[in-house]
């Protein structure tokens, strides 16, 4: 049950537009509270506790640098990654059951079945993560199955602006595909750049929520950063997000440090059938805004989760770590620590109630 300390709007056939109020922004943090609001100071939003996107003595260029010289031979694949083909047919014909699954299509970005509705969580199905079309992390392998063999879209959720979650190719196809958008304060203005309709779109602060039908989505907050040019840093919110639906609870991470907000929503709205996790891109000079392997573990136990599933990584090259390391990692602290943790290959399902077994795919990868 959602605490009743948390706001709720109410999104059916209209989409609510939510102006919070940030005249308080200036309050000291909000970790362990449950009142509305991400703290939003001289227009840039702020995490809980206080942050930084680079250690102290680091600088942008001292890690382009590193990007240059001090690349990893093993920070890529070598050869194709093990993919399970996706049909639309197939995709289709499963909305007549009532199940609840989801399938991973890479990086972060997952198609969820709840019930008879599909549902899309940060789709990027670009071959850079970039800006640039010719620059920038390039996929390792290519998604389980083509933009246009997607099934009807009920809604897209984005946990904020970066090039790996939100792709402006993606959501320019999926645009008039799908009926409802669910965002952070201040992605609206991009979205609606790109083509999406203004009613069509749910901003929603930390600790807010907004409802499609049975489908509950609460805005929780996150420990990372925004931005996609070198003036926009911050301007935009990120989240990370509760969804329930008919008595079962997801929780998706976006991207995130390791911090105890993840014991204040595990509090509020937990414990969760299923934590979808971030787990790779994680480097010692950006400690604070990315997750490690044993925090990935650590943050499943304070959510009070049954199953994890480890995400961002396998797609795309971002950080310094063998790209095979995530899943090495978190299969460590997990048995260490007692967590039941879900591997699946891009496109294979993942039942919600009985997920089954995994393989160790990424041991036969080289």
């Amino acid at each position: 049950m959602l605490d009743e300390g948390i706001e709720h709007t109410q999104s059916g056939a209209a989409v609510v537009d939510n102006e919070p109020d940030h005249s308080n922004s200036d309050e000291s943090d909000t970790q362990g509270s449950l009142r509305p609001g991400a703290r939003y100071i001289n227009g840039q939003y702020k995490n809980t506790h206080p942050t930084q996107d680079l250690r102290d003595d680091l600088t942008k260029f001292d890690v382009a640098k590193r990007y240059i010289f001090d690349k990893n031979p093993k920070a890529e694949p070598k050869t194709s990654l093990p993919l399970i083909a996706m049909q639309k047919a197939e995709l289709e014909q499963e909305r007549e059951n009532s199940q609840i699954h989801l399938y991973r299509l890479g990086h972060s970005s997952i198609l969820l079945k709840l019930a008879s509705e599909y549902w899309l969580i940060d789709p990027v199905f670009s071959t850079r993560a970039s800006p640039f079309s010719l620059f920038g992390p390039k996929r390792f392998h290519p998604a389980p199955l083509p933009i246009e063999q997607l099934p009807k879209i009920k809604g897209i959720i984005i946990s904020h602006n970066h090039y790996d979650h939100l792709d402006e190719e993606t959501i320019r196809r999926l645009r008039n595909y799908a009926d409802f958008f669910v965002v952070p304060l201040g992605v609206k203005n991009i979205l609606h750049k790109w083509g999406v309709s203004k009613d069509k779109i749910t901003e929603l602060d930390w600790w807010q929520s907004t409802a499609v039908g049975d489908v509950s989505i609460t805005a929780t907050p996150a420990q990372h950063f925004s931005g996609r040019s070198l003036v926009d840093g911050d301007a935009t919110l990120w989240c990370s997000y509760a969804i329930t639906f008919q008595g079962h609870s997801i929780f998706f991470s976006g991207d995130s440090g390791y911090f105890d907000g993840f014991k204040s929503i595990g509090d509020a709205l937990g414990p969760f059938d299923i934590v979808i996790m971030e787990a790779g891109g994680y480097d010692k000079d950006w400690p604070d805004v990315h997750m490690t392997p044993e925090g990935a573990v650590d943050a499943y136990f304070d959510l009070g989760g049954r199953y994890l599933l480890p995400i961002h990584n396998g797609t795309f090259n971002l950080a310094f770590h063998d790209w095979q390391d995530p899943f090495e990692q978190v299969l460590k602290y997990s048995e260490v620590k007692g967590a039941i943790t879900l591997f699946p290959r891009f496109g294979e399902r993942v039942e919600l109630e009985q997920p089954g077994q995994f393989s160790l795919w990424w041991r036969d990868v080289e």
